[in-house]
């Protein structure tokens, strides 16, 4: 049992670890995209594989720990979470690595008159991702119910910036057809990221109340 309660302890340290390195990487995509800054956003895409790796450690503990333990109720339940929680921080590294490298290519250009502003979006999206994970690390059911609200905010400024460019589209601005396209995928990245850390948030709420949330939140 000695054993077992280590281990717990070891993978919650090694999720925690995962999970701020994230935060910051999302925090310094964000400042890329504010900036338009291509070293910054080149050294993002050159550091993925540390999250990547990282991934694969915590998965291969969490498998390890419930071979060798066979574990129950809570303890499983904290397990499953975390070995889904770690996939979902692995794929907002991708998200971010995706968005620094829309930056590197629209920072090339002059700032078009449609340019979209995405720093309230990206606000919204790096707060879900703090709330999230600091509905883990405090077990806090509310605050992790409450990331569950924020997704459809980000959905609406996607959809903002989707409408603006398509009239962009419409105005005949075709030569620059590149940079919109770069334009629509950083916010489709963004929206994919948010989607991320609630979904991180439905694994707390099913880490501490042993229900299974999909997009929606607890009666």
């Amino acid at each position: 049992m000695k054993h077992f309660r280590r281990g717990l302890d070891k993978v919650k340290k090694m999720i925690l670890s995962l999970g701020a390195l994230v935060e910051q990487r999302v925090h310094r995509v964000k400042t890329a995209i504010e900036e338009r800054d291509v070293n910054l956003a080149r050294e993002i895409m050159h550091l993925d594989h540390e999250i990547d790796e990282m991934e694969v450690e915590i998965e291969e503990e969490c498998l390890k720990i419930i071979a060798l333990h066979q574990p129950v109720a809570s303890d499983l339940r904290f397990l499953i979470a975390v070995i889904k929680i770690n996939n979902d921080l692995e794929r907002i590294g991708d998200q971010v690595v995706n968005i620094a490298q829309r930056v590197e290519r629209i920072a090339k250009r002059p700032v078009a008159p449609y340019h979209f502003d995405y720093s309230v979006m990206a606000d919204k999206a790096e707060a879900m991702l703090r709330m999230s994970l600091d509905s883990l690390v405090n077990q806090d059911l509310d605050m992790a119910i409450k990331v569950l609200t924020l997704d459809d905010e980000v959905d609406a400024i996607k959809d903002e910036a989707y409408d603006r460019i398509k009239q962009a589209m419409a105005d005949g601005l075709t030569e620059d057809i590149g940079y919109m396209i770069n334009l629509l995928l950083i916010s489709r990245h963004l929206e994919r990221l948010a989607d991320h850390a609630t979904n991180i948030a439905e694994e707390v709420v099913y880490m501490i109340e042993g229900e299974i949330v999909r997009h929606g939140v607890l009666e």
